[in-house]
């Protein structure tokens, strides 16, 4: 973007009985853990939780939630469009003084860069042209990072790949339905679902990379947190949930970290840049818990075997 185990126990036996110390004897009781039975209390309590995805608010509220996610995926953009205007001259001199590009290049790249964010980010809440208002915004924010020099930062680089997945998966919901079968009920066909299913996996791998920085600083438990569910919406296992819960800790931390709102103008930049990076991370999340894991995940190879 633009500057800125166990065994089981014999006792005393007494035919095959253990003996009681107080006198008599008494069946042998078993002492060893079921992990079978805790399987399927852990499994009861995530259905339950999963199940409140179906409660008559969120199946009200359902139908906008795809506007919504691709809205706060494009937000970056608008936000750095507008403060490429807002702050004109000062991108003017730190691309032309300071990294010693000419005039003319850096009044040109300007423009172009203001008005491609724009129109891609308006097409893609659109879901007008995906192909090409997803590559618009790909490569602004190469081109960004090349012209700006943001490859040498670690933490921005893996930002903005994070900013390409939730792209991608934006771009695999466009997919639509086209194909009608028995009883007019849509589908996708097989090579559709199999791009959707390769975009959804790209995506999520790449919005994977930023947590990597994310739970540098955090307290353990929500470092553990975060890993276990990074790693099944990294494989596409039980993806609903895990993308609900990575939201649910991307938006809190967003919200109590990256409050440029409280903050004067030296560092309300930078805190506002992070901000709506991560509000584009989080409108993908959303967006995944729409579409799912897709063909290539842990879950849809359940329904099969």
């Amino acid at each position: 973007m633009s500057y800125r185990g166990p065994l089981n126990s014999l006792n005393g036996m007494n035919e095959g009985r253990p003996i009681n110390p107080y006198g008599g004897n008494q069946k042998q009781s078993q002492s060893y853990f079921d992990w079978s039975e805790l399987k399927r209390k852990v499994d009861r309590q995530i259905k339950k939780i999963e199940d409140l995805t179906d409660h008559p608010l969120v199946d009200y509220i359902r139908p906008y939630v795809p506007a919504l996610a691709r809205f706060f995926i494009v937000a970056t953009f608008y936000e750095d469009s507008f403060r490429i205007t807002s702050q004109w001259s000062d991108q003017i001199f730190y691309l032309h003084k300071w990294k010693r590009y000419p005039y003319f290049f850096v009044v040109l790249f300007l423009i172009a860069v203001t008005i491609s964010m724009l129109i891609g980010a308006t097409m893609l809440i659109l879901r007008k042209q995906t192909v090409y208002a997803t590559g618009i915004l790909c490569s602004c924010i190469v081109s960004q990072a090349l012209v700006y020099g943001l490859f040498t930062g670690s933490s921005f680089v893996l930002r903005n790949i994070s900013v390409i997945g939730g792209l991608l998966i934006a771009f695999s919901d466009s997919i639509v339905k086209n194909r009608t079968t028995f009883g007019m009920l849509p589908e996708l066909n097989s090579k559709d679902g199999r791009t959707k299913g390769y975009l959804l996996l790209a995506g999520r791998i790449l919005i994977v990379l930023l947590f990597i920085t994310f739970t540098l600083s955090k307290s353990w438990f929500t470092v553990f947190i975060t890993i276990v569910n990074t790693i099944c919406f990294a494989i596409g296992y039980k993806t609903k949930l895990a993308s609900i819960t990575l939201g649910l800790i991307l938006t809190f931390y967003n919200i109590t970290l990256n409050n440029y709102w409280f903050y004067d103008q030296t560092k309300r930049d930078f805190l506002k840049y992070e901000f709506y990076q991560n509000l584009s991370i989080i409108g993908a999340l959303l967006l995944v818990t729409n579409t799912g894991g897709g063909e290539l995940s842990v879950d849809e190879k359940k329904k099969i075997y």
